[in-house]
């Protein structure tokens, strides 16, 4: 505790310059939830192919992805591992990412921690909670039709798949912290089966899982550019754990 004076008496003197986590958090928020007020012709361009992909999806495969998981779902325990780290698991792959990274002094792993919880807060926790809320879709379990929708009904929270979100930020996060293929296959592949065990479990129709795919990827994106481009300008305070060490780093471009 004594080796973190130095640094904690550094966060009470902390300077304008100075950008704690928490205001980092909140300036991701304010980036994502604004960006549309920032788009171009190209971006409205690319939502809109985005929205028909998942309403091409929603008539060509919600029904027979649905009728084909109700054959073969049943308690595979390997796919309910799998499905686990789009929700409890994905705090350990953060965490797991920030012991690393403040062990081994690792920047980069550290920056995926930072950027993986604000993007996992922004996109599970903000994101895709107001569409389930507006969009009110009934689950495949549930044995209702296939577009049955019911908006602000808390019990239908089916479009889009929070699971999916939550595994595909991370994914994102990681894929673009990481320059190496096998990585960005592995992370993204990875994502994808958490969206395939939702629909095996009757919780998600195919086109809840492409809409949560994409929520994730664009906001582990978008965090992942913005706060590169903060900590490019910004001296940014930080948490730091390590063996015999509790404090807070200070971190920036000099």
């Amino acid at each position: 505790m004594l080796a973190a004076l130095p640094a904690l008496c550094a966060m009470h003197k902390a300077g304008a310059d100075e950008l704690s986590y928490p205001e980092i958090v909140l300036d991701d928020v304010k980036h994502v939830v604004t960006a549309p007020a920032r788009w171009d012709e190209t971006d409205w361009r690319t939502a809109g192919w985005a929205s028909l992909a998942v309403a091409g999806t929603a008539l060509i495969v919600d029904r027979p992805l649905r009728d084909e998981m109700r054959r073969h779902s049943g308690n595979d325990s390997f796919i309910t591992q799998v499905e686990r780290f789009g929700s409890q698991y994905a705090a350990g792959v953060v965490g797991g990412f920030y012991v690393a990274g403040a062990l081994a002094d690792n920047q980069t792993s550290l920056q995926v921690a930072q950027d993986g919880l604000a993007a996992s807060l922004i996109a599970s926790g903000i994101v895709t909670p107001t569409i389930k809320l507006v969009a009110g879709r009934s689950r495949p379990r549930a044995g209702e039709a296939i577009y049955n929708f019911r908006p602000f009904s808390d019990a239908n929270s089916s479009f889009p798949s929070g699971h999916t979100t939550e595994a595909f930020a991370l994914a994102a996060v990681i894929a673009n912290h990481y320059d190496e293929t096998w990585v960005t296959c592995a992370s993204y592949s990875f994502a994808g089966l958490v969206g395939l065990a939702r629909s095996y479990h009757q919780a998600h129709f195919a086109s809840d899982i492409v809409a949560g795919a994409m929520i994730g990827t664009l906001v582990g994106k978008s965090v992942v550019a913005h706060n590169a481009a903060l900590r490019s300008k910004k001296v940014v305070l930080l948490p730091e754990l390590a063996p015999g060490l509790i404090g807070v780093r200070i971190a920036g471009s000099f």
